[in-house]
């Protein structure tokens, strides 16, 4: 506090002067040598308002003289008073230019050492704006103040329109009653300019009320320019058994207008509001940034009543609320159609996907069935279009719920061939940048065992043996023209188990190493600046192998804010300052791969993968599939044999005992050579089994390392090497030193 009071800008030194000067009146009046009137003004009310006072003073006037150190300690220590929301808003109109502290606080956040206290002040003075104007006693005041003086009308209808949403409860009982048509007329003026904030209420209510005031809402929609009210007014134009309330509906509908290639029914109307929810559009989020939105329900009596709902699983929510009058439309005359189905159970996949943990949907009650049972029991044409939409959307956790679906209703022909819009989406997935999606596909296909080649066939076995030594290896690329920054990055990403490829400015740069590396796990930008950098987004996007990867952005804080604004809604992306340091580094990666991918790949998935890659391939090993040749995955096999370990590296050596081709019988006999005990027993077993089918391919070497076994192998041992010798139908020449070293 010391240091504050000497650094102090010289505005603020009359105050404390006259503080001061008080103190010596007193003083002399009366004879004392304490201070106890200035000790208790100190401690009074008024003393804490000014000095947290001087501390808003103290951060404006140093940050803009650009002296960080002591605006980030003012703010510090006004942050740490504990004011509520609304004691901050209190205190920043008191100074009496809310606008120098607006500009103050959006250049401090450009500024990474302030970044973090200025974000705090911003939210608390604009959490504070919108509690204040979202009271409803503040909300019923401002409406009573539509019919007085010219200034508090015009001062009520910015507190209302600023309130949004929330004011409509009251606003609509306001405007549909018709006993005060001044404060009617002034009500209609500020829901229209409520814009699309005020449509949603409205539509809620319109099916709801008396035919009277269905005109009149009717009426109201056609004056505010969004199309979302469109499917109910077409709902209600063709229901209502009013000729009044459908001309009004018609009225609107004209003045609303319609888009080029837009659905003509009703059905197809909701739906297409249903999209719009689901791709979480501008024009249906009523407030964005903010923790909360607004579910709306009308209930005779009692008007209009609002439920407040996560911002994650909000659009979901409307999403599915919008498929299902579609549903029901459809339904009713005749059958609810794939399309509608599948946008309601992608939607209803996503609402689980986004929930925050152990938060209780109003939406959705608890009693209410998994999301995947309506899935399963939509049918695999249903699965098929979700997991269409996820890939399109690079939508990585509903891709695969999707294809967990399509394995569990789809048989046969059903899992690759053309689905919907004409594409297999099935063998689509197997492409998919992301190595979950690729193992989950190929498991699917291999499990139906086609009978016939289909586009795409070839590159099932590929995936499934990738998966069988069970690899973690998570592979980045780094994005910089840097040096330094990108031996940085680097170690930290090292750190977190990644092999980055070597540095690149571009995609194209590292063409080679990325072809050779099995996936890429994540890419990270630094040191790219202005318009380049959505340019290196667009790059790492137009490749087929990082089109749905993870990736940091690092930028400058000049094109910071922007760039977190473009890219809001792409879970892929994360925005970060350059600068930050490996600990944030650190934590937005891990936060951003787990959101978009699922976070890599462990030991004990990896190794459940292999499990499974193991039984699918010995499945088809058996079968002789002659579409899902298992011989394309010999390389694979003989290459992993001797690195996986106990069961695994029986089930390997099964799978090669299978494939006619002399290294595959080569290999399993090298794994029995360096093995012992029972392990040797059981792969001279499974290279006896390949020479049942395949005849002798050994090697001479390998014959003459049999042949010792045999002669002075332990019993056990040297009676497998012996079955072996006699399944080979060897030389005679081998057997008679056998036969004359036992005598």
């Amino acid at each position: 506090m010391t240091q504050r009071r000497i650094d102090a800008p010289a505005s603020m030194f009359p105050a404390f002067r006259a503080g001061l000067l008080a103190a010596a009146i007193a003083i002399v009046a009366g004879g004392v040598t304490t201070l106890p009137a200035f000790a208790q003004a100190a401690g009074s009310a008024d003393a804490k308002a000014q000095d947290n006072a001087s501390l808003l003073a103290d951060f404006i006037h140093y940050t803009r003289i650009q002296n960080y150190d002591l605006a980030e300690a003012m703010a510090s220590e006004l942050l740490g008073k504990g004011l509520s929301n609304a004691d901050f808003v209190a205190l920043v109109e008191a100074g009496g230019d809310v606008t120098r502290f607006e500009e103050t606080v959006q250049r401090a956040m450009r500024v990474t050492q302030l970044e973090k206290v200025a974000a705090s002040m911003d939210s608390a003075f604009q959490k504070g704006q919108l509690e204040r104007a979202r009271n409803p006693e503040q909300i019923a005041k401002s409406i009573a103040m539509l019919t007085g003086t010219d200034r508090g009308r015009r001062l009520a209808e910015t507190r209302l329109v600023f309130a949004g949403e929330y004011a409509m409860p009251q606003l609509l009982e306001a405007f549909l009653d018709r006993s005060k048509p001044d404060r009617q007329a002034a009500v209609q003026r500020v829901i229209v300019g409520l814009g699309r904030q005020a449509v949603m209420p409205l539509c809620t209510a319109l099916m709801s009320v008396s035919a009277v005031q269905q005109e009149q809402i009717a009426d109201v929609l056609g004056a505010i320019p969004h199309r979302t009210s469109l499917p109910f007014l077409r709902e209600l134009a063709e229901s209502t058994s009013s000729d009044a309330v459908r001309e009004a509906c018609r009225r609107s509908i004209g003045r609303l207008g319609s888009d080029a290639g837009a659905p003509t029914d009703v059905a197809g109307l909701y739906r297409g509001l249903a999209e719009a929810y689901y791709a979480e559009r501008s024009d249906v989020t009523s407030f964005p940034g903010e923790d909360m939105q607004l579910l709306w329900a009308y209930q005779p009596g009692g008007g209009l009543a609002m439920t407040a709902i996560r911002t994650p699983v909000f659009h979901e929510a409307m999403a599915m609320r919008m498929a299902e009058q579609s549903l029901r439309l459809e339904a009713a005359s005749g059958g609810a159609s794939s399309a509608s189905l599948s946008l309601w159970v992608a939607s209803n996949f996503s609402r689980e996907i986004d929930s925050p943990e152990g938060y209780d949907n109003p939406a959705y009650p608890k009693a209410r069935r998994s999301a995947e049972y309506f899935a399963v029991a939509a049918g695999p044409e249903v699965a098929q279009r979700v997991l269409a939409r996820a890939l399109a959307d690079r939508d990585t956790p509903l891709a695969r719920r999707a294809i967990a679906a399509v394995e569990q209703t789809a048989g046969g022909k059903g899992l690759w061939s053309d689905g919907a819009n004409g594409v297999a989406p099935l063998v689509s997935a197997l492409t998919y940048p992301n190595r979950r999606v690729q193992y989950e596909a190929a498991l699917a296909l291999a499990a139906a065992a086609p009978a016939e080649a289909f586009p795409g066939s070839d590159r099932v076995i590929p995936v499934l043996s990738s998966m069988v030594r069970g690899s973690t290896s998570q592979y980045a690329v780094i994005l910089s023209g840097d040096a330094e920054l990108y031996q940085g990055i680097r170690s930290v990403l090292n750190k977190l188990g990644y092999t980055v490829l070597p540095q690149g400015r571009t995609m194209a740069d590292l063409a080679a190493p990325i072809s050779e590396a099995p996936a890429i796990d994540l890419v990270v930008t630094a040191g790219i600046r202005g318009d380049a950098i959505a340019a290196a987004i667009s790059d790492v996007r137009g490749q087929s192998k990082s089109i749905a990867t993870p990736t940091l952005v690092l930028t400058d804080a000049a094109s910071y804010t922007d760039l977190r604004r473009r890219f809001a809604a792409d879970a892929t992306l994360a925005i970060r300052q350059a600068g930050i340091g490996e600990a944030a580094i650190t934590e937005s990666v891990s936060q951003l791969v787990e959101r978009a991918s699922g976070g890599p790949v462990g030991e004990s998935e990896a190794a459940a993968f292999g499990d499974r890659s193991l039984a699918a391939l010995r499945d088809l090993a058996l079968s002789g599939n002659a579409v899902l040749q298992v011989s394309e995955a010999t390389t694979s096999l003989v290459a992993a044999l001797p690195q996986v370990k106990d069961d695994a590296q029986l089930r390997v050596a099964e799978i090669l005992s299978r494939i006619d081709q002399d290294r595959a019988q080569r290999s399993v006999m090298e794994a029995a050579l360096a093995a012992s005990g029972d392990k040797r027993v059981a792969l001279l077993g499974l290279v006896g089994d390949s020479g049942k089918r395949f005849g002798n391919k050994l090697e001479a070497g390998q014959v003459a390392r049999l042949t010792e076994i045999a002669v002075s192998g332990a019993d056990a041992e040297a009676t497998a090497a012996a079955s072996l010798i006699g399944t080979l139908n060897l030389a005679r020449t081998e057997l008679v030193p056998m036969i004359l070293e036992a005598k």
